[in-house]
């Protein structure tokens, strides 16, 4: 597999105190397996989708329990020197670059409106084995409340272009490599609750939204958003039993005008 192009979301994770209900409901409302734990590396744990790994869950390391949080990962063939752009960026580097085995190299990081994300280094371990597919990542969003922070920080560090998707109704950027847009970028509206902290809504796709929204309300998960409909597919927004945040999209559902954008 070529390396991805910088910037590019490569790999998505989360840490649960309660490892097996966290199996348990993803595998049941995304259709995940699991791979064995790497007790090596924390126990943690690869997530399949039709034998893809696309994701992985791992118990917190001491001293982090608490909100569990889905975590996406951009691309940087150079981790080490990814860490001093976000810096030199006005970013917080949360964890310094490490080496992961021969898997590769990782860090942590904060834009200046506090949106966290990881940066991945690939080594033997390239990312998802599968996007787009049912149980696989497709699509991932910057909610901050201090949209003009973002929209300076992911272009300088990670040599996005943007463009705005013309919506009254919302303030929306798309960040891009070439003509494939990678990211989006939405501002956090009053609707938000004061204590929900800026993140990336990781989106998962689904066969079938609804069915999907109603496993995870079955299993205790909390429906935030929708579903609706849209020229993208149709979606909907999910915190967790453990207070993840993540979407669903079923991508061949699409209703609607794709907007302008410029």
């Amino acid at each position: 597999m070529a390396a991805q192009p910088e910037g590019t979301p490569i790999w998505a994770d989360a840490m649960f105190s309660d490892l097996e209900g966290a199996k348990s409901f993803y595998g049941e409302v995304l259709g995940w397996t699991f791979g064995e734990a790497s007790s090596e590396h924390g126990n943690y744990t690869e997530a399949y989708a039709d034998g893809k790994a696309v994701a992985a869950v791992v118990p917190p390391m001491p001293g982090q329990e608490g909100h569990s949080q889905w975590c996406l990962y951009l691309a940087s063939p150079d981790a080490a020197a990814t860490a001093e752009k976000i810096r030199q960026n006005g970013g917080t580097v949360l964890m310094e670059p490490m080496q992961v085995g021969d898997f590769g190299s990782m860090c942590l990081a904060q834009d200046p409106g506090g949106v966290t994300f990881g940066v991945w280094q690939a080594g033997t371990h390239k990312g998802f084995e599968a996007t787009n597919v049912p149980g696989a990542f497709c699509w991932a969003e910057v909610f901050t409340r201090e949209p003009g922070k973002s929209d300076t920080f992911f272009p300088a560090v990670f040599g996005y272009g943007v463009k705005t998707i013309e919506d009254e109704q919302m303030d929306f950027k798309l960040f891009d490599l070439g003509a494939d847009p990678v990211l989006g970028r939405m501002r956090m509206t009053d609707d938000f609750p004061e204590e929900v902290p800026a993140y990336i809504q990781v989106y998962f796709t689904v066969p079938d939204c609804d069915a999907a929204v109603a496993t995870a309300q079955k299993l205790g998960g909390r429906l935030v958003f929708g579903p609706m409909s849209s020229p993208f597919g149709r979606f909907a927004a999910i915190v967790d039993p453990q207070g993840a945040a993540f979407a669903v999209i079923d991508v061949t559902t699409t209703e609607g005008e794709m907007p302008k954008i410029s």
